[in-house]
This record gives structure tokens, sequence and C-alpha cells, in this order.
């Protein structure tokens, strides 16, 4: 049921934030509180509203006015916590400030020496450029325009390059082996770096396949195998085979049949195997790849640029692609002049940037893309970054439109409340952080960061992907949001 203006004035005139905030800093880079005279108003404290919806754990929110900086109201600002894949926003600014909005991620085939008569003489080299969107469709195209190059065959090698950034096995070592979310990183990715897992059950047992899926094509891949065993649990282990990813799978859970996305943790020989397939189907043999890391000089036979980083950035923040922000960060951290040799490294130095760049003093990350719960972020931080990143105009336009719903979900389609923002979820975390209109034209940032780290901790040793409790606590944390977003679209209004 939604609130009537009358009653959510009457409720909300006042939050906590004068008392709450008593030793405010004065800088004037900070946003300053409104007159705490409204806390003497105030008839339903917010935590009421958390103790009736039965949120459990921490709450930090600000929420200002987006031309003035005013706090119209806050509680907790300074609570620093998990911002989770709100993370994406801080890292597409970061991105953009250095690399540009028309920067493109840029994979070449090249070769070391001259073709004569259709071969090579000398070595075939795939040079990586870090694009997050490679697929196997695109990587069909550039075998297919290799062969229109004339190229049939070489004298030499082939070599893979993915110098142009490190590789890392996986995001966070922390999340299951199994989830497709924290896949490797690497200068050279396919298909955000996961294998398409199918099953189907037939005549008693199951046939499987492992292949990298796209639109067009879906080559068979062996980098990457799975065997059916008889357990119950766990459903998924993953071991390092030197050459190949070897996974299992409890044959109790496979049901009659289904598929899934698998994380890749050996990017280049993935991509290795595959292009090696796409190029055999137009007539090139290509002998067994060698990995290496700066790629050698030679003649670019094939370039493929990838969309403008503004486009890219902004696929991100709508699908929230892990892969696509730890590329980005790290493509960043490289631009300016720094090589990280872990994916901590690079975020820290975002976080130094973010200090500077956007005034988000405290802010303290560990990656790109907020999968792990490592990195802390206050509201009053991010409302500050936001803040920022608005007065540059480098973020508003990139975040997704998000409708106001009521409290069973559904859309509410002429509400007068329109939001850009970026969500953030895992286990028994829940952010969100962005932009608000309201009636009257008036304009406000906001962040929210909530955690339960006593249940994320317990639920952590349960392997499961999604434990039991995550979904129910997510879903108050984000009937909160809604409510307070309500509130203050209804008690701020121009």
């Amino acid at each position: 049921m939604r609130l009537t203006r009358r009653a959510v004035l009457g409720a909300l005139m006042g939050t906590a934030a004068g008392a709450a905030f008593a030793n405010a800093p004065t800088r004037s880079i900070r946003p300053e509180p409104r007159d705490p005279e409204l806390a003497r108003t105030f008839v339903k404290p917010v935590e009421a509203l958390i103790d009736e919806i039965g949120l459990t754990g921490k709450v930090g929110f600000v929420v200002a006015d987006a031309e003035t900086g005013e706090v119209l109201e806050q509680r907790s600002p300074l609570l620093a916590l998990p911002p989770a894949s709100v993370t994406k926003a801080i890292t597409a600014c970061y991105a953009l400030d250095a690399l540009g909005p028309d920067h493109r991620f840029t994979t070449r085939i090249r070769a070391t020496g001259p073709v004569v008569d259709g071969i090579v003489q000398g070595d075939i080299v795939l040079v990586g450029g870090g694009d997050p969107g490679l697929d196997t469709d695109a990587l069909g195209d550039m075998a297919r325009d290799l062969k229109a190059a004339g190229v049939s065959a070489l004298t030499g090698k082939f070599r893979v390059s993915s110098g142009v950034l490190p590789t890392f096995a996986s995001i966070d070592p922390r999340q299951p082996d199994h989830v497709g979310y924290n896949p490797s990183v690497s200068g050279l990715n396919l298909n955000y770096n996961r294998v398409h897992f199918q099953w189907k059950r037939e005549q008693g047992d199951y046939t499987v396949s492992m292949d990298a899926r796209a639109q067009r094509f879906s080559p068979a891949v062996s980098v990457a195998r799975m065997r059916v065993v008889d357990r119950s649990m766990p459903v998924y282990t993953y071991s390092d085979a030197g050459g190949s990813d070897e996974w299992t799978v409890a044959r109790p859970a496979l049901g009659q049949g289904g598929s899934r996305w698998l994380p890749v943790r050996k990017p280049e020989a993935y991509v290795a195997e595959v292009f090696e397939t796409l190029a055999r189907s137009h007539g090139i043999a290509l002998p067994r790849a060698e990995f290496t890391g700066a790629p050698p000089d030679g003649e670019d036979l094939v370039v493929r640029d990838s969309k403008p980083l503004d486009e890219i950035l902004r696929e991100m923040l709508l699908w929230s692609t892990n892969l696509t922000a730890e590329v980005a960060g790290l493509s960043a951290t490289a631009a300016r002049g720094v090589q990280p040799a872990t994916l901590a490294d690079s975020a820290d130095e975002m976080s130094r940037w973010a200090h500077d760049a956007l005034g988000a003093g405290h802010a303290a990350l560990v990656d790109h893309s907020g999968l792990s719960d490592a990195s802390r972020v206050s509201a009053r931080d991010m409302v500050d970054a936001l803040l920022a990143a608005r007065r540059i105009g480098a973020l508003p336009g990139l975040l997704k439109n998000m409708p106001m719903r009521d409290e069973a979900g559904n859309v509410m389609p002429d509400h007068p409340v329109t939001i850009r923002a970026k969500t953030g979820t895992l286990n028994f975390v829940s952010a969100l952080a962005g932009y608000v209109s309201v009636a009257g034209g008036r304009d406000m940032v906001f962040a929210y960061f909530s955690a339960d780290m006593d249940a994320r901790e317990a639920a952590a040793d349960s392997g499961d992907e999604i434990p039991a409790g995550a979904r129910s606590w997510k879903g108050k944390s984000r009937l909160l949001q809604q409510k307070l977003i309500e509130r203050w679209g209804t008690a701020f209004s121009a």
C-alpha cells in the first residue's frame, strides 16, 4: 500500500542525522546535514521501520540534494560496509578518467613474417587486448578474416599473447568453485571466461558436453572437462589438472537434463583451443598453441576493435558483469603507469584515485567488481563520489533506470519518482546507490548499504551458492530501500 504524502511527511520529517553525526567534518566538500530541529518532529524512526520489516544486521544510508549537497536524511553515514556491485559505479568513473569514453580494446592476429603463396613465413600470434566482450562468434569472424587475408598455413608456431593484463585464476577465491560470475581475468578473454556445460539423461545414463557457446558457433572444448559421479554432495568439485580444468558433478543433482555456465580458470588455453577449431573450419591448420607474455613484432593481418568504453560500461552497469569491471579497472590502472601484482593492488590504486578525484575519503576496495566482501565503503563516501561524478558528467547517463515497485514487487509505471542507480548483492549484503528525481524537479543523490556479516560468515561454510535465509534477507533489504526512496520522494519534493 502506498504511503500518503501527509503520512510520510509526518513520519519522515526528522532523522537521527543531527545526533548520529554530531562530530561532522566542516570541510565544504562534504554535504552538511539539515537543521537538527527535524529530529524532534520525527514520529516514526527509521529503526522502527527496520524492525517492522525484520531486517537483521547493519544499515547505513545518506540522501542529499544533488545541487547543494545538503544532507536531507542519514543513518550511520560513516558505517563502512561491503558495497558489493555498487563498486562498479566507482570503477566506471575510474576507467573513464584513465582511458576515455572512446577507448576500445583491440584483439589482433599478427604474423611475424611475410605471407608467401598463402603461407606465413614465421609465427601466427593471437594478441589479446583485454576485450571483456570477445565471444566465440567474434573469434570465428577473425578466423574467417584470416582466411580472407590469404592465409592457409604457416612455417612457424601458433602463439597466444595475453600480456597486456596480468592473469588471475578467479576474482574472489572465497566464492564457490562453480559460480560463473567468478571467472578468471586475463588480457585475453572469451565468453566472459565461462564454458557452457550441458547434460541430458538418456537410457539411464547421462551424456555431457562442454562447449564455447555463442549464437552462431558452439565448438566443443577439451580444456574444460566434466565427469558425472555417484555422490550426494557437493554438487560440483573442481581441480586444476595442469593443462585443463577438471570438473565433477553429483549424479543426483542433474535430473533429466539442463545446462549452466561454469567459470574458466585457464583463459588463454580456452581461447587458443577455440581459435584452433575455428581456423581449422576455414582450412587453416594451426599447431598446438604456445603462450607468451608480450607479443612479438610483426604485421597485423586481422584487427578487431571492441565497442567504445562508454558503451561497455553502460552494459556492465546494466548486467553487472564482474569480468568487465575487473578488466576495466586493471586497464585503467595500467594506463596510469602502475603494474599491479594482484587485483587488490589495482583496487588499492583505484581507492586512492577515488579519494582524490571523487572525495570518497575512506573507501577501501579490494577488487573492481564488488565480488569480495572485504571491500568497505560508507554511505557518506559513496554520496560524495556520486555528487562528484554528477558534476563532471561521468556517471548518471550510464546507470540504468529502475522503476518504483509496490510491496508485492509490481512496477508502478506512473510513479513520480524516477531512479538511476546501481544495485549490489551478495549473500546477506545488499546495496543501492544513485540518483533520484522527484515531483517538482528536485534531484537527489543517495547511497544505501546493508549487511548481516554474522549471517554471511555462518553461511560461508555451507558451500551453497544461495544459503538458507539469503533470499528472504535480500527481499527485506530491498523492501527497506523501496520504502526509504518512497519517503524521500514525498517528503523532499521541490
